[in-house]
């Protein structure tokens, strides 16, 4: 019994790894489901509102100490980029293009990153140079497909929105590393997730993007149940384990899965496009975020974190 033990508890950091490279690809189909028939930001502010209580409740049973004045000022900015910008915009995004490619947008961040490092006059190896060529390659390829809908305003709305979502993602990564202090982060991802909720349902309420909780569709119910308990919770959760067990380069695989994930149910639960040219791109984006991210860490220029999608 005891050695049957000891191989789960070995397991258990690959079996982490994997629902996350899983679980976090599906979030795009449920953010995609949910804001079919209900405002995006409303669905957000729902979602965070209900992700928030899981995080609240534990930590407040726990007696955890409340964060003091400077961790709140770090808190309150990565609220707005993580939560209230990054969060809110992808899943408002996905509402105006396909979640696999929306998924494809999400995976380029680390670019902003070697940009930050460009704008910043800091140094850049020059894996990170050939990265961002490579993925630019990639982007090329995949939206040969779409050049026709970007006549359409909604579609290039949606592109927007996600590729400033990416920008806050990086941002909001380099803010942690640089300026966020010691804090519990689960206990912070809770707070955030709190305020943004109370802020974002505000703005929705503010400009008419709201509809009676009572007519909110059982459907969306669903999507933010999901994204509740799969998106916010449980994978967080294996994430923050994974991160404890393996290094880096094993960590974050899932990055590499995911969208493969989102494209893949994209296209067997929604009827998205799944071309050649899209599978290609996607692989070349990925190559060159692999170059990107392998130049960050051999070179410590920046650790960061990627967050819920």
């Amino acid at each position: 019994m005891k050695n049957f033990i000891q191989k789960i508890k070995l397991a258990l950091p690959i079996i982490a790894l994997a629902w996350i490279s899983f679980a976090w690809g599906t979030t795009w189909i449920a953010s995609k489901q949910g804001v079919q028939y209900m405002p995006a930001i409303q669905l957000v502010a729902i979602r965070q509102f209900l992700g928030a209580l899981f995080f609240f409740a534990f930590f407040i049973f726990k007696k955890t100490k409340w964060p003091n004045r400077s961790q709140w000022k770090s808190i309150l900015v990565l609220c707005f980029l993580n939560f209230i910008c990054s969060n809110a915009l992808i899943t408002w995004g996905v509402k105006y293009i396909s979640s696999g490619l929306g998924a494809i947008i999400g995976t380029i961040f680390p670019l902003w990153l070697v940009v930050i490092q460009i704008v910043k006059k800091e140094y850049v190896p020059r894996n990170a140079i050939w990265g961002l060529f490579v993925c630019f390659l990639g982007i090329c390829v995949v939206f040969y497909d779409y050049l026709g809908d970007f006549l359409n305003p909604e579609f290039v709305f949606g592109i927007i929105l996600s590729v400033i979502a990416t920008f806050t993602w990086a941002l909001c990564s380099y803010y942690t590393r640089s300026y966020a202090q010691d804090f519990n982060p689960y206990f912070s991802l809770g707070i955030q997730m709190f305020l943004s909720s109370i802020i974002l349902y505000s703005i929705s309420s503010a400009t008419g993007n709201t509809i009676p909780i009572a007519k909110i569709p059982v459907i969306s119910w669903y999507a933010i149940a999901y994204l509740v308990i799969v998106g916010s919770v449980m994978t967080f959760i294996a994430f923050v384990y994974v991160l404890q067990k393996f290094p880096p380069t094993i960590s974050s695989l899932y990055a590499y899965i995911n969208p493969i994930v989102a494209l893949v149910l994209g296209v067997l639960l929604f009827n998205e496009p799944l071309t050649i040219a899209i599978f290609i791109g996607t692989i070349v984006i990925l190559l060159g975020i692999y170059l990107v991210n392998l130049s960050i860490k051999r070179n410590k220029i920046i650790h960061y974190e990627i967050t819920e999608n």
